[in-house]
């Protein structure tokens, strides 16, 4: 009997790690990093090695523009809560200095739509016709202000 119990419990702990050790091996790498989001895409589009060269080589070109542009929206959101905060606590508002912000904010959600709009054409560009199909079909559906 406790050789029976024995062995059941050796099977399961045996089958328990199989299952976790091969689900942590096989688990997709993380969206939240430029490799992670690049193997994703050379996964998804079926890229080949110069491809995937070519396009990893883009990113990495943009990413400190784009990490700066990002940078700059995040203290754009951060100047208009303080707006927001000085409007709701005096009930007082600076029309003339929320007049430039209004400016300013449009003119970085410009240069961010543009330098996204670049660098999903140059890396469709490397792609075949249907990877490019494919590949835009995906981008045209997310917000480039939110990524």
């Amino acid at each position: 009997m406790n050789r029976s119990l024995l062995i059941i419990l050796l099977g399961v702990a045996v089958g328990l790690g199989v299952h976790f050790g091969y689900y942590q091996l096989h688990r997709p790498a993380s969206f939240d990093t430029l490799e992670g989001q690049l193997a994703w895409m050379r996964t998804e589009l079926k890229l080949t090695e110069p491809q995937f060269a070519q396009i990893k080589e883009l990113h990495e070109a943009s990413s400190p523009r784009l990490r700066a542009l990002a940078v700059e929206v995040a203290r754009m959101r951060a100047e208009f809560e303080a707006f927001e905060h000085q409007r709701l606590t005096s009930d007082h508002v600076d029309f003339i200095e929320f007049a430039q912000f209004v400016e300013a904010r449009r003119n970085i959600n410009r240069e961010c739509l543009e330098s996204t709009r670049r660098l999903v054409m140059a890396t469709a560009d490397v792609m075949t016709p249907e990877q490019r199909a494919q590949y835009l079909g995906i981008v045209s559906a997310v917000d480039p202000l939110q990524l």
